[in-house]
C-alpha cells in the first residue's frame, strides 16, 4: 500500500504531477499535452494502451524503467484506440495493486452513455468529452494537487451530487459550488462531464 501513496503523490519539492497520456491520434496527443504542459505538469505521452502498460511496467514482461521512476500521479486516456481501447486499458491499471489509485479520465470524442456509464462504473475518475478544454485540465489538476487526491483519497460513488443550476452565471459559480470534479456539468456544455449518479438519475 506505501507503494501506491508514493505513486500518488507529486514529486517533492517540484509541485509538478506527472500525467500519463495515452491517444492513438498524434494531434490529439500534441493538444492534451499542451494543454497539460500549460497547466504546469510533466507529461509522458504514449500512442497506445500497451505501450502505457509496457511504461508502468504492467504488460507482464520485466520493466526496464522499474517502478521507482514511475511516479505516475493521473493517466488521461483516449476511449477507442485499436489493439486496447481505453476501458480496458482503465480495467488493466484499476486491477494492478500499484497504480489502482491513481486517478485515470476517460476522453472520446464520442458521446455514448453505456460506454460512459462503463468506465465510471469500472473505476474512472471522469469521462471527458473531446476536444478537451483547458477548464477541464485545469479541474482536474487542481483537484489532484489540492484535494484530496494528493492523500489517495479515492472518489466514493456516493459522494453528494449537487447539480449547478443551467442558469449559472459563470464556470467559476459552478465550481465553488461543487467539492468534486466528477459532481460538475458544465453550463456551456453540460454533456461534457457525466457522473454515474447523474447518469443513474435520469
Amino acid at each position: 500500500m506505501a507503494a501506491a501513496s508514493d505513486v500518488f503523490m507529486p514529486e517533492v519539492g517540484s509541485g509538478k504531477l506527472h500525467v500519463l497520456a495515452v491517444d492513438d491520434s498524434h494531434v490529439d496527443r500534441k493538444v492534451i499535452e499542451r494543454l497539460l504542459k500549460i497547466s504546469s505538469c510533466k507529461v509522458t505521452v504514449v500512442e497506445s494502451g500497451s505501450r502505457a502498460l509496457q511504461y508502468l511496467g504492467l504488460d507482464g514482461e520485466k520493466s526496464s524503467i522499474g517502478f521507482d521512476s514511475v511516479k505516475v500521479n493521473l493517466i488521461m486516456t483516449d476511449y477507442s484506440m485499436p489493439g486496447m481501447t481505453g476501458y480496458e486499458l482503465l480495467k488493466k491499471i484499476k486491477e494492478s495493486s500499484v497504480f489502482r489509485e491513481v486517478p485515470v479520465v476517460v476522453m472520446s470524442s464520442e458521446n455514448i452513455l453505456t460506454r460512459i456509464d462503463s468506465c465510471l462504473e469500472e473505476g474512472a475518475e471522469e469521462f471527458l468529452l473531446k476536444p478537451v478544454k483547458l477548464s477541464d485540465v485545469k479541474r482536474v489538476t487542481d483537484f489532484i494537487m489540492k484535494g484530496e487526491g494528493k492523500k489517495g483519497h479515492k472518489r466514493s460513488r456516493s459522494d453528494d451530487y449537487s447539480p449547478p443550476s443551467s442558469s449559472s452565471s459563470s464556470i467559476s459559480t459552478a465550481f465553488s459550488s461543487v467539492s468534486h470534479p466528477c459532481d460538475l456539468s458544465l453550463p456551456a456544455s453540460p454533456s461534457a462531464l457525466l457522473s454515474k449518479k447523474t447518469r443513474l438519475s435520469i
